[in-house]
């Protein structure tokens, strides 16, 4: 069953589908009434879905007149090197960071629906079982090779 913040992502990004730019502006109040919820189950849905490391920059203005802006920063080919993807890798990474990362990778077009998919189950089949953080540090170096080998394939 779909959480409130799951449905809240959805609307969200039908809303910048639909407008078809990468940005949306929304007022909180509308959206916490549409959905019926307080503004701080809407906070909590934008702070933990819509991150930069899932490709999304949030501004916020409070008060009666206040808006939300989203901002979908998709990675295009050429504009993220691969020195920008190892430093947000760093020497370890969750499976979740990973996870947002193949994905904006995937939808700025750098990977493909078959590439992320292999790499996102590599990382989570060579991990399982080692303890932390030694798998955090595991996860982070087979990213980077598999990134490497991926987007250096695609030139």
């Amino acid at each position: 069953m779909a959480t409130l913040a799951d449905i809240i992502e959805e609307h969200i990004k039908q809303l910048l589908a639909r407008n078809g730019k990468d940005v949306i502006e929304i007022r909180r109040r509308d959206v916490a009434q549409k959905f019926e919820c307080v503004p701080s189950q809407l906070n909590y849905g934008l702070e933990t879905r819509f991150t930069p490391q899932r490709g999304y920059y949030v501004e916020s203005r409070r008060g009666g007149g206040g808006y939300i802006r989203i901002t979908r920063a998709f990675v295009r080919r050429h504009v993220l090197t691969f020195a920008d993807i190892t430093n947000e890798i760093g020497s370890r990474i969750g499976t979740d960071r990973a996870d947002a990362l193949v994905d904006r990778l995937r939808e700025g077009g750098l990977l493909g629906e078959r590439q992320a998919a292999l790499i996102r189950s590599a990382l989570r089949q060579e991990t399982l079982g080692i303890d932390a953080p030694i798998d955090e540090m595991v996860r982070a170096k087979l990213l980077r090779v598999m990134l490497l080998v991926a987007l250096h394939n695609q030139r």
